[in-house]
């Protein structure tokens, strides 16, 4: 199965190397700790995933919240512009990092699901 990854995180990043699967997890918990950082980020993402503050501690560190906190910086422009210049790193980094975490690409799946 192809995933979206395959055709738009294959690039290097900024430093050079390629983003990896490991790459972009780790990229994606710098994006929680930037969130996670300021009281209101943080309440905005609950609010918007849904998540309790129990919800929240039994997600930790899965890859679950990790996709979610990406789905939500890159949902945001600003908030994607100021966690690529908290974190360092060029935006586009975020979006490959969040396409590689993310599901596979519908596209991808090579038939079409409504039976046409």
């Amino acid at each position: 199965m192809k995933r979206k990854s395959d055709r738009f995180a294959s690039g290097k990043g900024a430093q050079g190397e390629l983003l990896t699967g490991s790459g972009a997890e780790a990229l994606a918990a710098a994006a929680f700790d930037f969130v996670a950082a300021d009281p209101a980020r943080l309440i905005r993402f609950m609010e918007t995933s849904g998540l309790s503050p129990e919800g929240l501690r039994a997600a930790a560190g899965g890859p679950d919240l990790l996709v979610g906190v990406l789905d939500h910086v890159v949902a945001d422009e600003e908030l994607l512009l100021a966690c690529a210049r908290g974190l360092a790193v060029p935006p586009e980094r975020i979006v490959a990092a969040w396409r590689r975490l993310g599901p596979p690409d519908p596209d991808s799946f090579g038939g079409d699901s409504f039976g046409a």
